[in-house]
């Protein structure tokens, strides 16, 4: 096989798993495991196998000598580890402890004999005359060596049930074996060959020594974080990362020095060239700050969560990065066909070269900063952009080059001109002022979806002038600053006193484990701030009492107001000629912060109630589908419709399932013509139904795709809350397990503060734990009610309402009366048992059949009647349920009719608590 025949297949082979890492990263939210997916995908699958390729290709440079077994062996080594791979894959997709080891097995098969092959084509080479680079082989035999333990933690970490702590310590262990030597070792090794080449400059003797010194520290460096863990001491990875970082600096500084040698004499370079550059500084940075961020950590426990933030920087900064640096490089080498056809690839594939960079790289940096999580969402998107890009600009030139009439009009290149693009100064500059505008546009859209949380909050000019902010002219010229900390939903302190006169400064600190703001009736604001963060707000001159608050929904009700107190000046109340009128009730009606301001407090002013728009005799939607009521049975292996995937437990004891619950903000129609933006999880309310058996685990990954912080709390557990159950921020993840040890229906709720509004939002599901010993019944239903204390249009719940405990609507399965336009179904004589969960998160139920009577009812983990009770004619009317109560019902429908179902709390039922049951012959 020529080097077109053989490279081409192969590089597309690596291209086709970079094109499902971006169909996952585009659809991620629908997709089982999709952050598992998108980081294997690439490093996986994509990175790999294009290690496993290219190291092949330079060792052969290298030393000189063909690989053992040709492109046959190393055809079977690419295939081996794609199949590998897949399975894999496949098994974390369908959570199959069997097809997870069976792929690792196979993966670890073909790094032992790529290790072997390296091995035995680098023997005697270095006694070849004028060999001086042939030691750069030892990078990628070292790279190797450490891919089987990689592999080997992956699948631990994966498929076996381990403490959080020793999980902590496999984590540390698997990214230390896998990124920082399978993959570091191997580009740092290229990078010395590469770099000047790509820059068609010589590679200088001063960087040939600095790569044979570079290695043994790297080794020494990538040990030592091993030992970390392997000891339990995490000062060690620190030190580990700090050496391996010196290895790369060594590299590094002869990267910069050719760099600036050959911008002298060749212009400023190609996109190869730079994304190189950039890849090498995103792996220093990230080497360093992975070290801290261990070290920084109260203890191994939570090590995993705290370095989440650093998966951008490693796999898209660095390993993505290269990946596109090498691969625009490299693609035109190997597709080959004279120096016409070279000048026309390596200018197909430089195309928008610096505007890619800068939007790449810059998207990046803004997805680290602590922005608003719209604004970071807004930049993912733009940076996943240049990726797509080198996507169709790779395959479009493959497919160009290999067309016999493309290469017939690629005219032969004069000799002496360069085959590489070299961009003039006038196209380094406008590329990255276009890519500047691109990311900063997508920044806008960021905040323009969500103002607050970027401390934009409009508040009229004569609320403002009322509110005490004076002109220069009524200033005192001194600066008063306070320090103000959030925590425990209060401002502390929350009342500060400043001379009429004087300008305020607050410096505020989150201390708290969510996010908050302060919004000042002034029209100052914070913009959220998460967990740990703090910032100063200029306040302006005060020269009367000013109201201050967080607007994250909930939150003012809760009690999380500031007062500003201008000694010596007039009050509100005086400025604004109401006797009586507060700073906080003017404020708040003006802002429009206690109407459904929700989560963004972007609801315009005096926004009316959504209530004033019921009308239950009306027909939903055309388009509207009700909540499928029906309960499937236990399943104890596959995954079922929404996502959970089940298996038996390895312990050998019942099941274990497993789901991923994103949170997400969606508006949706709650009864016929009223739309609510719900917090929901999994894009519904209420959430996912889990259904399993006592023994059974549940293994639950939350993820917040929101824009404030969220939580969750399972009933069906028992287990300290303290780390399963605390907020996250927006873009955060956490896995909670708990063991199924008592039967009944439990709720799942939200539990961060304040619970009322995120519980009343739409935050909440059920656990359905048979009791053992359940007989099937010929139809089996779930109904969970909850209440909605409605906001405007489109709006989020209303705050002040729930505190009234008056809901304007009472529904089951989130939609007011939704089965009488869908009614259940059933036959004459037919076992029909009705779960109920009432997750509030005020009201009680009484749940009632009219028309039917219960022979068996079960409530909060015991029968109360079974089969009739002790005397065989016993019946019962009504399940009576308080708020996160639950039970079942059982009964048959005598004859042929529409059964209403309802809470008998009637002025509940009369809300939306209500349906049928449409029983037919």
């Amino acid at each position: 096989m020529n080097r077109r025949s053989l490279y081409v297949p192969a590089n597309a082979l690596v291209l086709a798993w970079f094109v499902g890492a971006a169909a996952v990263a585009l659809g991620h939210r629908f997709v089982p495991v999709a952050g598992w997916l998108m980081v294997h995908l690439l490093l996986l699958g994509g990175v790999s196998t294009a290690i496993l390729l290219w190291s092949q290709h330079f060792a052969e440079t290298l030393t000189r000598r063909p690989a053992p077994g040709g492109a046959r062996v190393l055809w079977a080594r690419l295939l081996g580890w794609s199949a590998g791979a897949l399975v894999v894959t496949a098994g974390m997709v369908a959570s199959s402890t069997r097809l997870v080891v069976a792929g690792a097995v196979v993966l670890a098969a073909v790094a032992v004999a790529h290790l072997v092959v390296l091995a035995l084509q680098r023997r005697g080479s270095g006694r070849m005359l004028g060999n001086r680079l042939e030691h750069l082989v030892r990078y990628y035999l070292a790279a190797t060596a450490f891919l089987p333990l990689g592999v080997a933690l992956g699948v631990v970490l994966a498929r076996v049930d381990v403490s959080p702590e020793v999980a902590g310590r496999l984590y540390v262990a698997h990214v230390a074996a896998t990124l920082l030597g399978w993959v570091g070792l191997t580009v740092a090794g290229t990078i010395v060959l590469l770099w000047p080449t790509a820059l068609r400059t010589r590679l200088s003797p001063a960087a040939e020594t600095g790569g044979r010194h570079a290695l043994v520290v790297l080794a020494v460096g990538i040990l030592l974080v091993l030992a970390g863990p392997a000891l339990g001491w995490r000062p060690l990875v620190l030190v580990g990362s700090v050496v391996v970082a010196a290895g790369l600096a060594r590299i590094g500084w002869h990267v910069v020095e050719q760099g600036r040698a050959a911008a002298r004499t060749h212009g400023s370079g190609s996109f190869a060239a730079w994304s190189l550059a950039a890849s090498c500084g995103w792996f220093l940075a990230s080497v360093l700050a992975f070290g801290v961020t261990v070290i920084a950590a109260p203890g191994w426990t939570a090590v995993p969560d705290r370095l989440t933030w650093l998966v951008a920087p490693f796999a898209v900064g660095f390993v993505a990065q290269v990946m596109l640096g090498s691969m625009s490089y490299l693609v035109p080498v190997v597709l080959g066909g004279g120096p016409g056809a070279a000048r026309w690839s390596n200018a197909a594939m430089d195309r928008a070269g610096m505007a890619r960079w800068t939007v790449l790289n810059l998207a990046l940096g803004v997805f680290l900063l602590p922005a608003p999580s719209w604004v970071r969402v807004a930049a993912s998107m733009v940076g996943l952009v240049p990726l797509l890009v080198f996507l169709v600009l790779a395959l479009r030139t493959i497919a160009l080059q290999r067309s016999e009439r493309t290469r017939r009009t690629l005219a032969p290149i004069a000799p002496g001109v360069a085959t590489t693009p070299n961009w003039r100064p006038v196209r380094l500059v406008g590329g990255a002022a276009v890519g500047v505008a691109v990311v900063a546009l997508a920044v806008v859209a960021g905040v323009a979806v969500d103002p607050a949380a970027a401390g934009l909050v409009a508040v009229p000019a004569t609320l403002a002038q009322g509110a005490g902010v004076a002109s220069a002219a009524g200033a005192t010229g001194e600066t008063t600053t306070v320090q103000v900390t959030m925590q425990d939903m209060r401002f502390t302190p929350s009342r500060i006193e400043v001379p009429a006169g004087d300008r305020l400064v607050i410096e505020l600190v989150n201390a708290d484990d969510q996010v908050h703001d302060l919004v000042l009736a002034t029209g100052a604001s914070s913009g959220r701030l998460p967990s740990g963060e703090s910032t100063t707000v200029d306040v302006g001159v005060v020269t009367a009492d000013v109201a201050g608050w967080c607007s994250v929904a909930g939150h003012r009700l809760m009690g999380m107001t500031l007062d500003v107190v201008a000694t010596g000046g007039t009050t509100l109340a005086d400025e604004a000629g109401q006797a009586g009128e507060t700073s906080a009730e003017a404020s708040g009606d003006h802002a429009g912060m206690d109407h459904g301001s929700g989560a963004t407090g972007t609801t315009a002013p005096d926004a009316p109630s959504a209530a004033a728009d019921i009308d239950l005799m009306a027909e939903p939607d055309a388009g509207w589908q009700p909540h499928d009521a029906t309960l499937a049975p236990v399943a104890t292996s596959g995954t079922d419709e929404q996502g959970m995937t089940s298996e038996p437990d390895p312990d050998g004891t019942g099941t274990l399932h497993r789901i991923t619950l994103t949170v997400a903000e969606r508006e949706v129609e709650v009864a016929p013509g009223v739309t609510q933006t719900l917090w929901t999880y999994n894009g519904q309310a209420p959430g996912p139904v889990l259904h399993g058996a006592v023994g059974d685990t549940f293994e639950v990954t939350l993820v917040n795709d929101a824009s404030i912080g969220h939580s969750i709390d399972f009933h069906a557990g028992a287990l300290a809350p303290d780390e399963p159950m605390r907020t996250i921020d927006p873009g955060e993840s956490l896995v909670y397990t708990f063991r199924a040890e008592r039967s009944g229906v439990w709720m799942y709720h939200c539990s961060t503060m304040p619970m009322s509004m995120h519980i009343a939002n739409g935050m909440a599901g059920a656990v359905v734990i048979d009791p053992p010993g359940l007989e099937p019944a010929d139809r089996e239903y779930l109904l969970v009610q909850s209440e909605y204390y409605l906001g405007p249009q489109g709006g989020e719940a209303d705050p002040a309402r729930i505190a009234t405990q008056n809901p304007d609507l009472v529904v089951f399965n989130g939609y007011a009366n939704a089965y009488r336009y869908a009614p259940l179904t059933a036959r004459v004589g037919e076992r029909v048992r009705i779960w109920v969960l009432d997750v509030g998160p005020n009201r009680p139920s009484s749940f009632h059949v009219v028309g039917g009577q219960f022979d068996t009812v079960f409530a909060e983990g015991d029968y109360l009647l079974r089969d009739g009770g002790s005397t065989g004619t016993g019946g019962s009317q009504a399940l009576a349920l308080q708020p996160a109560q639950g039970g079942f019902v059982e009964l048959t429908f005598p004859e042929a009719g529409r059964y209403s179902l309802v809470s008998h709390l009637m002025s509940d039922a009369e809300k939306g608590a209500a349906g049928y049951v449409a029983v037919t012959p």
